[in-house]
């Protein structure tokens, strides 16, 4: 396992290794240089035996209990830096038809489990952590400018439940693969 200084990657790391899952995990300290710019690196490359192979960037967040355990109005939230999407599109440029470039929010679970809306809940380190998945593409055509100042992008929480996936859906081939949506997403 890399050191993670971020218990959020940490935790997807664990995931991974948990599930048996073929990784690379990308060293973050450096930007690679395509030509003459630079491009923010990705945090894993992931192979599923579903035939996904993923670029992965791993968003991490907490996910807020609202009161007698529903979600929070805070809960879904998941800004990137328009950095974040361009630098994913590229590197999925780069890496070809074969590679898909991801979002993954890790949401770090405020409240107990059986409350969160999510289908698998990962326990590390005594957190509850669940995994959502979207590609770059559909994460940006579908987001708003939520600050020109910061340069990020946000989609509507109710928007992003209804149109991620739980990770298990891209990599395993015994998980269930229907539409791409969060198990219980409505909040």
């Amino acid at each position: 396992m890399a050191h993670r200084n971020v218990h959020y990657e940490a935790a997807f790391e664990d995931y991974l290794r948990s599930k048996g899952c073929p990784y690379v995990a990308v060293d973050e300290a450096r930007k690679a240089l395509q030509g003459d710019s630079s491009l923010k690196s990705f945090d894993f490359l992931v192979y599923g035996e579903a035939g996904a192979n993923l670029l992965v960037d791993v968003k991490g967040r907490k996910f807020p209990a609202g009161r007698a355990g529903a979600p929070s109005s805070r809960a879904w939230e998941n800004w990137i830096t328009t950095e974040d999407a361009d630098s994913l599109r590229q590197w999925e440029r780069i890496f070809g038809e074969a590679f898909r470039a991801v979002i993954v929010f890790a949401y770090w679970l405020q409240g107990p489990p059986l409350y969160a809306p999510f289908e698998e809940v990962h326990c590390f380190r005594g957190r509850h952590y669940a995994f959502v998945v979207m590609g770059v593409r559909e994460y940006v055509a579908a987001a708003h400018r939520r600050s020109r100042r910061w340069g990020t992008l946000a989609i509507a929480g109710r928007r992003l439940a209804a149109r991620c996936a739980d990770i298990g859906e891209l990599l395993f081939a015994s998980a269930p693969c229907g539409a791409l949506h969060c198990p219980g997403g409505a909040v």
